[in-house]
């Protein structure tokens, strides 16, 4: 089966500069789209816009104007956007012990967490009245307990939380937000030390194109609010979360919510 096209769409794609973004840039510019790429990293960035043969727009994604800014280009230059891929991140690899670094933990939370929201209030902005897609990159470490890197876990939970919420609360609108989840994949994010440890246990490296596969995924898959895991050998599929124990009064006995069934509502709007 064909993959479906994006022609006519317009594309933005932050931490575009190579890994995942890079990817999604090339694979959507084959599949039709317009991209526009942004990263940190101009040499690297406008090298991938050149080979997808489109644009490159600096963004620092930890600036709230830089992505407002971004983003009112990419309207001024195309007339709209269609899809927006929140993919900048970074490691953090420190403790809340001895190793505890405020400038490294707000960098990170500013890249990873920040970058997220602030890209996706762009995007949902410029969105509003006609609609659009959003995707951004997770972790499995926002779906468990990370011990070897706690405040990369904490921003990763942070956006897993938001697009769940934000996924329900937009989908009404037409606008469809969604997060993928990748387990340790081949790209720079995964230290050299960190690649020998999984080696060393057996566990093999995600390819980039496989993550490529889970955005292409949640795309095209009409859903809102779901965060897509990927693991080897695995199918790309939604996590299911479990919903949370309903009420009950002071003997015991369950309560049915006055306001009605909120996690009807939400499940119906795709925030399952």
């Amino acid at each position: 089966m064909s993959e479906q096209r994006f022609d006519g769409k317009v594309a933005w794609i932050t931490g575009g500069a190579n890994g995942f973004g890079a990817g999604v840039a090339r694979r959507l510019s084959g599949l039709g789209a317009t991209i526009v790429v942004s990263d940190i990293d101009a040499a690297n960035g406008e090298l991938v816009a050149k080979d997808v043969g489109d644009t490159f727009l600096p963004c620092d994604v930890t600036s709230y104007d830089a992505n407002v800014e971004t983003v009112r280009r990419i309207v001024e230059d195309h007339g709209k956007l269609d899809i927006a891929f929140l993919n900048a991140g970074i490691a953090t690899a420190m403790s809340m012990g001895a190793d505890f670094d405020p400038v490294r933990y707000r960098q990170a939370m500013g890249v990873n967490l920040d970058g997220v929201a602030y890209g996706m209030h762009a995007a949902v902005t410029a969105m509003a009245g006609r609609g659009g897609q959003i995707v951004a990159t997770a972790s499995l470490a926002g779906l468990t307990a990370t011990a070897f890197d706690p405040v990369y876990g904490a921003n990763k939970h942070g956006v897993v939380g938001l697009v769940r919420a934000a996924g329900a609360a937009h989908a009404k609108d037409g606008i469809f937000i969604n997060a993928v989840c990748p387990g340790f994949a081949d790209t720079n994010i995964v230290s050299a030390p960190a690649r020998e440890s999984l080696a060393n246990l057996g566990i093999p490296l995600l390819p980039v194109e496989r993550v490529v596969d889970a955005v292409i995924a949640a795309l095209t898959s009409g859903e809102a609010g779901q965060c897509w895991y990927i693991q080897v050998g695995r199918d790309i599929e939604p996590f299911r979360f479990r919903n949370l124990p309903g009420p009950r009064d002071e003997t015991g006995a369950r309560v049915s919510d006055r306001a009605g069934d909120v996690q009807s509502t939400l499940a119906e709007r795709g925030a399952h």
